[in-house]
């Protein structure tokens, strides 16, 4: 775990980081063809809405501050990032109807998406953004972290694009463990932060 993330650097989404984020989601589509990392947002996404829309809502949240996102970067270059926020700031999560049947209290934090760039799957990225969003979320004064991540054991192998809330393996390496499930190979897993 710390030679994957002493590789890389990380820096929150910010005014001063926008335009590295901005080069790595069009070097990749717009991320899953435009989302912009919108999907757990208030405004979530919507077929009305085009990618250069949701491209200007995201600047927006990072302009007002209402986006809490750690950017990892290779050297100089932005290489993905790990989504996290209240639920306030990140409502809409996949699978909220089996999600809010058991549910028994709401998380102080949500971990969203996770995204890692096409050229540097597979070389620990999403191990250096875990551990900084949590070490974020730490100074900011700690508490339940809740993440939704994809069962791997079990299953037929899939793409990367699957697996954008994370593999469940990963966050099973920084002390989350299994709280419900809420679909087929998705679960809620927690992680108490104690200051």
């Amino acid at each position: 775990m710390a030679a994957d993330r002493g590789a890389y650097s990380t820096r929150p989404l910010s005014p001063d980081t926008w335009d590295d984020f901005a080069r790595l989601v069009e070097a990749n589509n717009g991320v899953w063809g435009g989302c912009w990392c919108m999907g757990f947002h208030v405004e979530g996404l919507s077929k009305n809405r085009s990618a250069a829309d949701n491209k200007s809502v995201k600047q927006a949240h990072v302009r007002s501050g209402t986006v809490h996102q750690i950017l990892v970067y290779a050297g100089v270059e932005c290489v993905g990032w790990c989504q996290y926020g209240s639920p306030a700031e990140l409502p809409n999560i996949k699978n909220p109807g089996a999600y809010a049947r058991e549910l028994v209290e709401l998380p102080d934090w949500r971990i969203g998406c996770i995204f890692t760039d096409k050229g540097h799957r597979g070389s620990g990225v999403a191990r250096a953004a875990v551990p900084a969003a949590l070490d974020a979320i730490r100074a900011a004064g700690g508490g339940l972290v809740e993440a939704y991540p994809e069962q791997v054991d079990g299953r037929p192998p899939q793409r990367g694009a699957y697996f954008h809330t994370g593999p469940e393996t990963l966050f099973e390496e920084f002390g989350f463990t299994r709280d419900r499930q809420i679909a087929k190979w998705r679960w809620v897993m927690r992680l108490r932060l104690d200051v």
